[in-house]
């Protein structure tokens, strides 16, 4: 019963939240429209460095596209529902407040990964058959299973303490929730900065969202190693906070009506 109530659960937020399919296509289509005049006049052939090339440059960009999403999803998802008064609705089918707080973390760390690597996927294919027979067909096809690894790890599980937070500041404020998410840090980091005359929140902070913390020198898109990955404390540390944030959204959606 619980793993029914919390498909439909997603299956909802799927509905509500258009941009999930919306975002994504935009950018693929401004991708391969770039990469369509790009072809015609020849540009792409002087490009030589490894991060310039197009291929790469369609899946950096839908990775970051799928992650502002992700941002500001979080943002609404319980602040939105109280807003618009569907909460009382909702509270009143027989979901409870971690299912309904659960699923919409699920989206952001799994659902939007997905759909990140299946555009990314899509539009790298669209660009290959566009290019023709001097298309670099196996070099491209031979990252998919790493931007997938990329995505299911730093993008869903390194970032679970940032979605984590994102949804009890969601949970909480009554309005601009992109200001309270966003000042409280960098508040501590000035606060730090003048106090101590240090930035090791803000280091840590910069690590996390760039997936590098406790994996120097790995490149992004390179660090295939899933035991090591796993053995690193800092991913426990964050979903331990991942942890107590959600808690702390599951008590304020219990708490909050609408607004």
């Amino acid at each position: 019963m619980k793993t029914r109530a919390m498909f439909w659960s997603i299956r909802r937020e799927l509905w509500e939240t258009r941009s999930i399919a919306i975002a994504p296509v935009a950018v693929a289509a401004v991708v391969v429209f770039g990469f369509l005049v790009s072809t015609f006049a020849g540009s792409h052939a002087a490009q030589t460095t490894e991060m310039s090339r197009p291929y790469d440059f369609a899946s950096i960009l839908l990775m970051g596209v799928m992650f502002l999403v992700s941002i500001f999803y979080c943002l609404d998802a319980l602040n939105g529902e109280r807003r618009d008064r569907s909460i009382l609705f909702w509270k009143s089918l027989p979901v409870s407040d971690l299912t309904t707080v659960l699923s919409k973390l699920a989206i952001p760390m799994v659902v939007l990964p997905v759909v990140s690597w299946v555009a990314t996927v899509a539009t790298q294919f669209i660009m290959l058959v566009m290019r023709g027979s001097g298309a670099p067909w196996g070099e491209v096809a031979g990252s998919w299973p790493m931007i997938l690894y990329h995505l299911l790890t730093v993008h869903s599980l390194y970032y679970a303490p940032i979605f984590a937070w994102l949804l009890l500041v969601s949970a909480w404020a009554r309005r601009m929730p992109f200001l309270w998410a966003f000042l409280p840090i960098a508040a501590v980091a000035i606060v730090e900065r003048i106090a101590f005359r240090s930035s090791y929140f803000a280091h840590m902070l910069g690590a996390r969202i760039s997936g590098d913390m406790e994996m120097k020198g790995a490149p992004m898109l390179g660090y295939f190693m899933p035991l090591d990955f796993f053995l690193k404390p800092g991913l426990w540390i964050g979903f331990a906070i991942a942890a107590v944030f959600i808690a702390i959204a599951v008590r304020l959606r219990r708490l909050h009506g609408p607004i």
